[in-house]
């Protein structure tokens, strides 16, 4: 027996339609992801993103491009994805203390890690470190940073990663920080950078800060490349370093 639809049926779904169509107008935020409700924080579960995998860049002359990309990786880790972060060039100096504060907030964070691989000092400034210890730092954090990149080949990063796992067993997003200031100074290759760049893979968020100076060699490389410019900054005025905003 076929049943019919009578026209009253079909126009109690119109009527439906239209009155959600109407609720919709009156309250836009009903068209949001979240439907408009108000954030809630949740526990934090392994997970593993859906749209990570592009090569982001952060340079410029502006404060910001290491606070930006730490943002994003505790971001991520507080969706339940695992992060891990190394740096470059920052082995400390006497203008900051020996602990600074984004190590302890990392540390307390679960699925986020870091590790530093920097030299006392800054390249190319008379105060008292060895340029060529800084160079020699700088081979061996990028020798680190392909064979975290060769761990996330190894993985499946499409599936959930343990939050306290080792990061040379695969990470969601690799935050590479001042690995553009050692490339710009020479310590590494540019052509190296690139070449790390292409070989990650698919699903690896890769994030790379630092330079002063425009990182062509990276255009058609980023997908996101964001120039941090400076308008004005207390360091120009003689301060240093405070702590809680820049350890």
């Amino acid at each position: 027996m076929t049943t019919n639809h009578t026209d009253g049926d079909d126009g109690d779904a119109d009527a439906s339609t239209d009155e959600e169509s109407a609720e919709r107008d009156e309250n836009p935020a009903a068209r949001t992801p979240g439907g408009g409700a108000a954030p809630e924080p949740a526990p934090i579960e392994p997970a593993a993103p859906e749209e990570f995998g592009l090569v982001q860049a952060w340079w410029g002359d502006g404060k910001g491009k290491t606070t930006a990309a730490m943002g994003m990786g505790f971001r991520a880790a507080g969706h339940g994805y695992r992060v891990h972060m190394l740096q470059f060039m920052k082995g400390g100096a006497d203008s900051v203390e020996g602990v600074r504060g984004e190590y302890n907030a990392v540390a307390a964070m679960p699925g986020f890690s870091y590790e530093n691989a920097g030299h006392y000092g800054w390249h190319g400034l008379l105060d008292g470190s060895a340029d060529d210890e800084h160079e020699a730092k700088a081979s061996a954090a990028f020798e680190r940073a392909e064979a975290l990149v060769a761990g996330a080949a190894d993985a499946d990063l499409t599936e959930p990663l343990p939050l306290d796992g080792d990061s040379d067993e695969g990470v969601h997003m690799l935050i590479l920080d001042e690995v553009l200031y050692a490339a710009d100074r020479g310590l590494v290759d540019p052509d190296d950078v690139v070449a790390l760049a292409e070989s990650k893979p698919e699903a690896l968020e890769l994030v790379l800060t630092g330079s002063h100076d425009e990182p062509a060699y990276l255009d058609g490389v980023a997908d996101l490349i964001t120039n941090v410019r400076k308008e004005t900054h207390p360091f120009d005025a003689g301060h240093r370093a405070r702590r809680g905003t820049e350890y």
